[in-house]
């Protein structure tokens, strides 16, 4: 009897041994699994606070892409606007540029022909002086040679209306300096002092005459007139550029 009991107390012993050690197996290892637990639970939760911290970076980067876009887009639209206006200013000065250089051409088209009236007037002069002698009376005025002779002189009394035949050989002089000078024209004044320009004008118009007819100078090159002679009487002979074709160059060249 003795015997069975301590076989059971032996028993009993083992068993109590053996779920100490399993509940003591069990308690270790729930606090691994609770340890487990509690670091999982330490990476998920620091998974997810990195996950809103993606988030927000990631609604930042979003409104920061979105921010830059709008100012690319405003930049553009600028760009664009300055462009259309610089090249708008650009054709503006072209085209002021191109009317300036057109004005400039036209202002030293002009003063090269008044150069050349002057050139020509100086050859002119030079020219009746050397022809008609130093004792003539020649002058410039407004650009023209003016040759003067006395009513007597040329037609032999202040009244007379035909060319003395030593005048025709002194207008023979006058007809080679035109034919020298092509460019020239030649203005016929009869000078009255009396009030009548009917005389003075039958006067410069015989040695109109006289020119064209006998020294074959062209008729458009030739005109004459009567004038009061402002207490003058005689002849001029004003030799000019011809005022007309450069009137007319001057007035077509404005027309541009």
């Amino acid at each position: 009897m003795t015997k069975q009991i301590l076989t059971f107390c032996a028993i009993l012993f083992l068993c109590t041994i053996t779920n100490a050690q399993r509940k003591s197996d069990l308690i270790a290892e729930v606090a691994m699994l609770k340890t487990q637990l509690d670091s999982v639970s330490s990476e998920v939760a620091h998974a997810k606070q990195n996950e809103k911290i993606g988030l927000t970076e990631a609604a930042t980067y979003k409104k920061q892409v979105a921010e830059l876009q709008d100012a690319n887009l405003t930049l553009m639209k600028n760009l664009n606007s300055f462009a259309e206006v610089s090249n708008k200013n650009t054709s503006i000065v072209n085209t002021a540029m191109a009317t300036i250089e057109a004005k400039e051409a036209q202002l030293k088209k002009i003063k090269a022909t008044l150069a050349s009236h002057d050139s020509t007037a100086l050859i002119v002069l030079t020219n009746a002086k050397q022809t008609l002698g130093e004792n003539a009376k020649i002058g410039v005025s407004n650009g023209a040679v003016i040759i003067s002779e006395k009513l007597a002189t040329v037609f032999g009394s202040d009244t007379g209306t035909s060319v003395t035949a030593s005048t025709e050989e002194w207008l023979g002089k006058i007809a080679a300096m035109l034919t020298a000078n092509p460019t020239t024209t030649l203005t016929v004044e009869g000078l009255s002092m009396t009030g009548d320009l009917n005389t003075p004008a039958q006067q410069a118009l015989a040695i109109e005459n006289v020119l064209k007819n006998k020294y074959e100078i062209a008729p458009e090159r030739l005109s004459s007139l009567g004038r009061d002679g402002n207490l003058k009487e005689g002849i001029n002979l004003k030799i000019h550029p011809k005022y007309d074709d450069f009137y007319a160059m001057v007035k077509e060249e404005m027309k541009n």
